[in-house]
């Protein structure tokens, strides 16, 4: 039945048809109806047009199918259809619903250029071959959920109107989404995808969600460019995969990495919270715009941050876990695991301390500078009066110093097994303060480490330390001036006796004075002299060889205990920033 004719109501449900069947150049002015039909051969419908609903449900073909240049004006129904070979489903468009919920194809399956104008629903469809979409149009909903293919499936410049999902879907080998456009994100929550997942030049409005999807041997996943979320959160990579990304957000919560896999990414705030590391994984910020297949730069539109933010790790496996010039500031750490083990290259910045000087009970406070953990941020802002602190965000939990202090301990850890002891400086400065600020610490350890604070900065501010130390050394000079120094220096005096043909000598030297007369007068040059030297020498040399006053020698013992130890705090807070 071929031949340009009209054709009115065509009913051949259940029809069997035997041999090869066409149907080309018919124009079906009503519904077109071949319900449970059988075709022992192949069926064509090339230029064929379809003026009302084209019904395939439950339809069977053996050989292929054409529908080459056909029109369908309504909608058309293939659900449940059973085709042995190939699909080719060449239509300029469908302009009423399309569902082909259960359709088996044995072969490949072709809707290159299809324009679908109302919802068109791929649900369960399973393909034997290969199956393209190049060009086509969704203007409504495209529902490919449980769609089965059993080899490649291309997507490249095909128009997603509305919702796009892949819910559950299973690609056997690559997909590739290269210059399509999807106007309201993407779903590909449950998704099984064998091979690689191509985005070229694709564009994107809303979120694209890969939840629970697992990638057998996808080996490249991207470069995906827009300005909403990717969401990798529970989903599994078995192979060593590499994904580039330029997204205002990247989610991958309790994602399980199965192999090494390499991150690159650019504009995002990264969630890596409960994450499964069995292998290497790197995340890395790049600072140039990713390239596409044929080297054009895609645009970043409404992506301004440039940097790569980490947000969290709690829960997640550090052990293989390598950030590349990302920024921290915002990251949280408490609860990770084997953080001792995270590497850390290039420019990784922490959050500081807040700038300048700030009142806190109406006195000026100046934090000295250093890098800090973003749960020392939201304690100190819980319980301070001074600003600057960045507070926690709704829903996040206030850590106490019990909890922050082992996570400084295990990043300091990490930076001196790389090497870079500098650099894990404020790392013990930031474990040395929680622990001082513990209240369940023993009251004597709180102490201790109060007075280590306020000497040295616990070993690590040489000018504090240095600062302490002339302060001591002038108040000993003054000290010395005021009451060590005696009022004259003592003269030895010798007496001898001639007894038969022995002679006695005896040395006697008078106890030094102390000195008298009003203070003004004790700060002398001369007394100055005096005092310096004895300060001096009982520092450096350790002894001083001076005739002093009682009060004098308890002022020389104490020096020789506190200053040499000051300059013991000195040198090791210079050691500890120059080290390598």
């Amino acid at each position: 039945m071929s031949g340009r004719r009209l054709v009115g109501r065509a009913a051949f449900d259940e029809a069997r048809f035997s041999g090869d069947v066409q149907f080309d150049q018919v124009d079906f002015t009503d519904v077109a109806s071949f319900g449970r039909a059988r075709f022992d051969g192949g069926v064509s419908f090339r230029a064929t047009v379809f003026g009302s609903d084209a019904r395939f449900g439950e339809m069977v073909v053996a050989e292929d199918t054409w529908f080459d240049g056909s029109e369908m004006r309504d909608g058309v129904w293939f659900r449940q259809a059973t085709l042995g070979a190939a699909l080719r489903f060449q239509v300029g468009e469908v302009g009423g619903r399309a569902v082909f919920d259960g359709l088996v194809i044995g072969g490949d399956a072709e809707f290159t250029g299809v324009a679908f104008r109302e919802v068109a629903g791929f649900t369960g469809v399973a393909v034997g071959g290969e199956a393209w979409f190049d060009g086509t149009v969704f203007d409504k909903d495209a529902r490919f959920d449980k769609v089965s293919i059993a080899r490649k499936a291309w997507f490249d410049g095909a128009v997603f109107g509305e919702a796009a999902d892949f819910a559950g879907a299973t690609m056997g080998q690559d997909v590739s989404f290269s210059d399509a456009r999807f106007e309201r994100g993407a779903g590909f929550r449950d998704a099984t995808i064998g091979g690689d997942a191509e985005f070229h030049r694709t564009a994107i409005e809303g979120d694209v969600v890969f939840r629970k999807a697992t990638f057998l041997r996808t080996a490249w996943l991207g470069p995906l460019v827009f300005a909403g979320l990717l969401d990798l959160s529970e989903a599994a990579f078995h192979s060593a995969v590499t994904i580039e990304a330029a997204a205002k957000d990247l989610r991958c919560r309790r994602t399980r990495w199965g192999s090494t896999a390499a991150l690159r990414l650019r504009h995002a705030a990264v969630d890596f919270a409960d994450a499964v590391l069995e292998f290497p994984v790197s995340i890395a910020g790049r600072s140039r715009p990713f390239v596409s297949d044929d080297g054009t730069q895609p645009d970043e539109p409404g992506l301004t941050d440039p940097r790569v933010r980490v947000t969290s790790l709690r829960g997640a496996d550090a052990a293989h876990l390598v950030l590349a010039d990302v920024d921290l500031t915002e990251c949280l750490f408490v609860e990770t695991v084997h953080l001792d083990q995270l590497r850390l290259e290039g420019r990784c910045p922490l959050p500081e301390v807040p700038a300048g000087m700030h009142r806190r009970g109406g006195l000026p406070v100046r934090w000295t500078r250093r890098r800090t953990l973003i749960e020392e941020h939201h304690w100190r802002a819980a319980r301070q009066h001074t600003g600057g602190w960045t507070s926690a965000p709704a829903g996040t939990d206030v850590r106490e110093p019990a909890a922050v202090a082992p996570v400084y301990r295990q990043l300091r850890k990490a930076l001196e097994d790389g090497k870079n002891e500098p650099g894990a400086a404020d790392f013990y400065y930031g474990e040395m303060e929680m622990r001082r600020h513990d209240r369940e610490s023993p009251r004597g350890e709180r102490a201790l480490l109060l007075l280590y604070w306020a000497a040295s900065g616990y070993g690590l501010r040489a000018t504090r330390a240095l600062g302490w130390l002339l302060l001591a050394m002038t108040a000993t000079v003054l000290a010395m001036m005021l009451w060590g120094v005696p009022k004259d220096d003592p003269v030895p005096r010798s007496t001898g006796q001639v007894t038969g043909t022995g002679f006695t000598l005896t040395t006697d030297k008078a106890d030094p004075v102390n000195p008298e007369g009003p203070y003004s007068r004790r700060l002398s040059d001369e007394r100055f002299e005096k005092a310096l030297r004895v300060v001096i020498n009982s520092v450096v040399f350790r002894s001083s060889g001076q005739d002093l006053t009682t009060a004098g020698t308890y002022v020389e013992m104490t020096s020789r205990i506190l200053e040499p130890a000051l300059i013991g705090l000195t040198v090791l807070a210079v050691r500890s920033r120059v080290k390598r």
